[in-house]
């Protein structure tokens, strides 16, 4: 697979090509995926092109090493790659595949196939459908919220996976975690934490958009909005730092980032910060490796089960109790609503998940609300 260059228009830059042993392009998986990129209204992000386009590397990389044409495969090829996923570790990770994870390659594999029968490409499609239950009916308070159909149509050939429910982390979690991290990712998962922040985001926000604290005053402005223009699906939103944590970003940018671009300017002339408000120790921008990196070694170090992202689940979950609780004297509040537009969700039905675990979670989020809301930058 190889990436797309810049300055080939209509190709988008760094388009996934993939190319067989002759290194002839595959057409029909390059055409789907320039149609993913290019046509659709409400466009893919250039993350999901790219996992399409590894997804679809993984199965022409098999069907090549079969020798079977991929226009000349049933269920039964699938499902053999499939079983193949269950039984073998990845080569990359050398860690078993997530069911999820299985699920979704298959899916975008089917999605393919579908689109080559539209195209007619191909007379018919190598998968169907079954009809399974999901639930037998969620009953309770918050019951009719449960947006999910009770019965839905299944590709057959994805496997059974259990609902793995988002977790936030405890107070004393919290702690242990950040005092394993230095800096900038202290500060960059500070971020995360009462934003609900995606890791893309917080390695695309700029200098620029940092307000100015110095003449505002914490009790009238105790949060900040701040607008995000890179964000997943490159749907604009606002973020709501508190002032506090806008105070310490300009801490770090006086005191830990402009001593970094002064020593790396007196040892290299050519030398030019970028506009990225987080920088390595190069002076680069924190990539999303290099941030995830960061937050895996800190939970290893602090004994604490999780990865970057519990970050937003906790952001999320926090949230939304603090606002159940608001909205006991103020019935104009919709506290999932709420909790949607901070997190950019598209559908409700993505926020409506944090419920049932604000139902189950209750007594631990109450002390990680104190903590979050209470002392989480302390100024002394």
């Amino acid at each position: 697979m190889v990436r797309a260059l810049e300055g080939y228009a209509p190709i988008p830059a760094h388009l996934p090509i993939l190319v067989d042993r002759d290194q002839a392009i595959i057409e029909p998986a390059f055409a789907w995926l320039l149609e993913l990129a290019t046509i659709p209204g409400r466009s893919h992000a250039a993350e999901t092109i790219r996992t399409y386009g590894e997804h679809l590397h993984d199965w022409f990389d098999s069907m090549e090493q079969s020798g079977i044409a991929w226009d000349a495969v049933g269920e039964q090829e699938i499902a053999m790659w499939r079983n193949r996923m269950l039984e073998r570790p990845s080569p990359y990770t050398g860690r078993p595949y997530a069911r999820s994870t299985i699920n979704d390659r298959v899916r975008t594999v089917c999605r393919f196939y579908a689109h080559a029968h539209h195209r007619g490409w191909i007379d018919e499609l190598p998968f169907h459908y079954i009809d399974v239950r999901t639930r037998h009916g969620r009953r309770g308070m918050l019951g009719h919220l449960d947006v999910r159909p009770g019965i839905v149509a299944a590709n057959v050939l994805t496997v059974s996976e259990h609902e793995r429910l988002p977790r936030a982390l405890r107070a004393d979690q919290l702690r242990a975690l950040f005092a394993s991290l230095g800096s900038p990712y202290d500060l960059m998962a500070s971020w995360a934490l009462v934003t609900g922040m995606r890791r893309k985001e917080l390695c695309a926000l700029a200098l620029d958009q940092v307000p100015d604290t110095a003449a505002l005053d914490m009790d009238e402005h105790p949060l900040i909005g701040v607008a995000l223009t890179i964000t997943k699906g490159d749907k604009p939103r606002t973020v709501y730092p508190p002032i506090r944590l806008l105070d310490a970003t300009h801490r770090y940018i006086y005191e830990v980032r402009a001593p970094l671009i002064g020593r790396l300017r007196r040892a290299d002339r050519s030398y030019y910060p970028p506009d990225t408000l987080f920088l390595n120790g190069r002076g680069r921008p924190v990539s999303c490796a290099r941030f995830t990196a960061a937050m895996q070694a800190a939970f290893a170090s602090a004994g604490v089960t999780g990865t970057g992202h519990w970050l937003r689940h906790t952001f999320a979950m926090t949230m939304l109790a603090r606002l159940q609780v608001q909205a006991r004297t103020t019935p104009e509040i919709n506290p999932l609503k709420v909790v949607q537009v901070l997190l950019g969700h598209s559908s409700i039905a993505s926020t409506a998940i944090y419920l049932r675990c604000v139902e189950m979670l209750s007594a631990e989020l109450e002390e990680s609300v104190a903590y979050l809301y209470g002392a989480l930058i302390d100024d002394g």
